[in-house]
């Protein structure tokens, strides 16, 4: 066997809160940029994982973060490989035209971490990522592309993942501890 690539890789979760229900005329161009977003991201260079609703392309029809919010969570190899994805690839437009389709944040909407490669995160991890970034600002152990930290500094303040789902600790899922 031999050793993965990357040892850690980078988890990202974006909320956003839409300005109008997705079956809404005024969500359609956004709704149609979601296949061909998707299938970027899916073959992007450094592109590991994206969580989508069973049965669906897509995660828009869950709702963890209330019902009037959408999440993306996804998995990247390095921090770079999400920020050419992010801004250097065809998401940029639907990047330029997120006001359209949604509220500005006042609070944080991204956040940034490194997980052992091979984990898979849940959305409840996820969330308390996020609100360990509203709490406390960046740090190792949630981050924004703005104030980034590196692995080696996120793994000086590993703590184990709560267990938040039954069914994913039947998965392991929440068995690997996260940086």
């Amino acid at each position: 066997m031999t050793a993965p690539a990357h040892a850690v890789h980078l988890a990202e979760l974006n909320v956003a809160t839409l300005r109008h229900p997705l079956d809404d005329p005024r969500m359609t161009p956004f709704v149609e940029m979601l296949d061909p977003v998707n299938a970027a991201a899916d073959g992007a260079p450094g592109f590991v994982w994206r969580l989508v609703e069973e049965g669906t392309a897509d995660a828009t029809g869950l709702r963890p973060a209330g019902e009037d919010v959408i999440v993306n969570l996804s998995v990247w190899e390095t921090q770079e490989a999400l920020w050419d994805f992010t801004y250097r690839s065809g998401h940029l437009e639907a990047l330029r035209r997120r006001r359209e389709w949604f509220h500005r944040h006042v609070e944080a909407h991204l956040v940034l971490w490194w997980i052992p490669a091979g984990h898979l995160p849940t959305v409840g991890e996820a969330l308390e990522r996020l609100a360990d970034l509203r709490a406390h600002g960046p740090s190792p152990r949630a981050f924004t592309f703005a104030s980034p930290y590196t692995a080696a500094e996120a793994a000086g303040h590993a703590r184990p993942v709560p267990v938040s789902d039954p069914a994913a600790v039947q998965t392991g899922q929440d068995a690997t501890p996260a940086l």
